[in-house]
């Protein structure tokens, strides 16, 4: 088989194009429903289901990443790229013609299997079309359409609810993917050369899926909407187990591997995502627990509150941006090292965080933590590309952001459970004490089952100022604990990168995988 011919510039721009817009489609879904679900339980009520509209769209993304990841190893990109294109853009229509939460959710489910899809093969194609060296200029664009997307997401789904429907945060979804599907359909062409025999391996796929499913449902209901020791965490862990085991041997029979493990005697493959899985907890601990702190302990506006999220986007997408274009000339092992101590700075103020924080030095704290991501996620991204055979760049590429993905997940899930108990503590304990009869007893046991509910509107209109005083600090005192968990997850992170090796290698030869070793 002849090597696939190289792509004029004129078509690599428009490509590359088409391809960020894709992949700002998918994650602008992910980041504007925040803003959009309340009107949407107003008006199809199931309040019961609030969680699992966004929980399905996570499980079914994250099965889908590696599972795209493996079959653009086999098929031709475009084809791929295509599918998951439309599978997102029908799963919109779906979910924007929705009567009920639960069709809501299932149609969520299935923007998630394209949103995988894109996020899979975002990465490839630009890697694909790019030379090794020039590899992290490519991600760091990719990087930069995130936090676009991270900062337009909330407003703009604020202003379409506000003005037209919550339908037309999904119905946006379809001009914006028809123009992203053109262009894949008319300037994207194979720059690598795939299988010429393909074999599915369908044992794998359901394997791992029923292992991923069991195992970050355990992580996203442990400790908040069941406990840890119930039933239900018990038979997914044990399923979980069992499906993994037979993940395991499911790959050694087959001769073509949805994961092969012998990656896993590259040092770069092993410490690159093994560095992101820990930076990932750190990251999503605090993005996801520090508008608590805000808004609970400083008792800040949901306005203020942007304002200071955004030092962490822009603190990712300019720590990518400038990794990028810099890792080739001073080595992708320095810019690891040197994100996750800052990384560690920014977690080691937060930990110093109090009722008299001011909002600058949490925007400072947030910010630096992501620009030690931004550091990170592509240093390691580049070295995991690197250390395996180009045939198998989709595969290496998928697993680094799967391992992203499950590190956030795993970090959020254990955070959550990890604040959820200790409030409920913090407010029995209130409860019998100061605040005995100062708060309706219903109202309580609300806020103890999910805290959260703190922040609604009529909850906090039925809370005398002496009892908001107290429940804000109660919150901020758990969510602490959250950022010294963030911390720790940092110095591990450094851990990994000081064993990392000191140049990934480029353009590996096709030899066995245990010939891969750091110079």
């Amino acid at each position: 088989m002849a090597s696939p011919a190289p792509l004029s510039s004129h078509r690599r721009v428009l490509l590359i194009l088409a391809t960020l817009l894709a992949l700002f489609l998918a994650a602008l879904d992910t980041l504007i429903m925040s803003a959009a679900m309340p009107t949407i339980v107003a008006d199809l009520g199931g309040l019961h289901l609030y969680s699992w509209v966004f929980s399905t769209y996570l499980l079914s993304r994250a099965v889908a990443l590696p599972v795209f990841g493996k079959l653009a190893d086999l098929f031709p990109n475009r084809t791929l790229y295509l599918v998951s294109i439309l599978i997102f853009l029908v799963g919109s229509v779906l979910a924007g013609m929705a009567r009920s939460m639960l069709a809501l959710t299932v149609f969520r489910a299935i923007q998630g299997i394209g949103a995988g899809g894109n996020f899979a093969l975002v990465y490839i194609v630009l890697s694909d079309i790019s030379e090794p060296e020039n590899r992290g200029r490519m991600m760091s664009y990719a990087s930069f359409v995130w936090g676009l997307a991270s900062v337009l997401g909330p407003s703009l789904g604020g202003f379409i609810v506000s003005w037209v429907s919550w339908r037309w945060i999904f119905y946006i979804n379809i001009p914006v993917g028809l123009l992203s599907l053109a262009g894949i359909w008319f300037f994207l062409t194979e720059t690598r050369e795939k299988r010429q025999v393909i074999e599915i391996d369908y044992a794998g796929i359901l394997t791992l899926v029923v292992a991923i499913l069991s195992f970050l449902t355990v992580f996203l209901l442990g400790g908040r909407t069941v406990a840890w020791a119930s039933l239900p965490i018990v038979g997914l862990s044990v399923l979980f187990f069992l499906s993994a085991a037979g993940f395991y041997l499911a790959e050694r029979r087959s001769r073509e591997p949805i994961f092969c493990f012998d990656f896993f005697r590259m040092q770069g493959f092993t410490t690159g995502n093994g560095l992101v899985f820990f930076s990932s907890v750190s990251i999503f601990c605090l993005s996801a627990f520090s508008p608590l702190f805000i808004q609970g302990a400083l008792g800040q506006s949901p306005f203020q509150l942007g304002l200071v999220m955004v030092s962490l986007s822009f603190g990712w997408s300019g720590g990518a941006l400038f990794c990028g274009r810099q890792a080739h000339r001073f080595g992708e092992k320095p810019f690891a090292i040197i994100g996750s101590l800052v990384l560690m700075l920014g977690c080691a103020m937060t930990v110093r965080f109090s009722a008299t924080t001011n909002l600058w030095t949490c925007a400072l704290a947030i910010g630096m933590a992501g620009v030690g991501m931004g550091f990170t996620s592509i240093s390691t991204l580049l070295i995991v590309q690197n250390s395996v055979e180009k045939k198998d760049l989709g595969v290496a590429t998928s697993s680094h952001q799967f391992t992203r993905t499950l590190g956030g997940t795993v970090g959020i899930g254990i955070c959550g459970s990890l604040v959820t108990a200790k409030f409920a503590r913090m407010a029995d304990s209130l409860n019998t004490t100061a605040l005995q009869g100062a708060i309706a007893p219903e109202i309580m046991n609300q806020i103890r089952l999910n805290f959260e509910n703190f922040f609604r509107s009529d909850v906090q209109q039925q809370l005398s100022e002496n009892a908001l005083g107290v429940l804000h600090q109660a919150i901020g005192n758990c969510v602490i604990d959250v950022f010294w968990l963030a911390l720790l997850a940092a110095l591990i992170c450094l851990i990994w990168g000081l064993l990392l090796p000191r140049r990934a290698i480029l353009s590996p030869p096709a030899t066995s995988a245990t010939s891969q070793k750091g110079p």
